[in-house]
């Protein structure tokens, strides 16, 4: 029985079922589980937090947390909650992308090292993807493994999502309006000739309990 947690709408769960497996996935936003449940009637979605999972001790089999632990202002009570649920043996995934090591070629590396690190500080653990081993080895797992592949993104269909950076950037306060939209255009002007160029380090972890 292994778990997805955070489990958006589904996907992952659908998928593990079709290797017949029988998945439970866990989100805590009930809009999520709602899309889930009308997409995948026959699958197992529950509302649940990370660290309050609706599991009782040692039935998960399996763990899988995409994308969830920057997102957690505290990961390693997600860690033991996790542990909690997992029966001896039982293997955990967390997986993530580093918010704060977000690389984007331009010709202003200043700013855009403080647009990246503006917007990593908007989250509650935006490097919580750099410390997955030692989350798992500090909350009792063995067998720990890590992997690292790099997102890389060179489309212009990317522009919204690079640009958006800078949105939240100066909607902080960390960069002024006209900072932004020099970015902006710089990034635009680098979609249009086929050179936007930017790089995401994602983390796959693994132990068992």
């Amino acid at each position: 029985m292994p778990q997805d947690v955070g489990c958006g709408a589904g996907r992952a769960v659908e998928e593990m079922a079709e290797r017949g497996a029988l998945p439970i996935g866990v989100d805590a936003d009930e809009r999520m589980i709602e899309v889930a449940r009308r997409r995948r009637p026959a699958l197992d979605f529950r509302l649940g937090d990370a660290c309050a999972l609706p599991l009782a001790d040692g039935r998960a089999h399996g763990y899988r947390a995409d994308k969830v632990c920057h997102e957690l202002a505290d990961p390693a009570a997600a860690l033991a909650e996790a542990r909690r649920v997992l029966a001896p043996g039982g293997r955990i995934v967390l997986l993530g992308q580093d918010w704060d090591a977000f690389l984007i070629d331009s010709d202003d590396p200043e700013l855009t090292r403080v647009i990246v690190h503006a917007r990593a500080d908007t989250m509650p653990s935006p490097r919580a993807a750099r410390g997955y081993r030692n989350l798992l080895l500090d909350g009792g797992f063995g067998g720990v493994t890590v992997e690292v592949h790099a997102g890389v993104l060179v489309q212009a269909a990317m522009l919204p999502m690079v640009s958006r950076l800078a949105d939240i950037a100066h909607a902080a306060g960390a960069i002024t309006g006209e900072q932004a939209r020099t970015w902006k255009a710089e990034q635009a002007a680098r979609a249009d000739a086929g050179r936007l160029f930017a790089a995401v380090p994602l983390f796959v972890a693994a132990g068992r309990r």
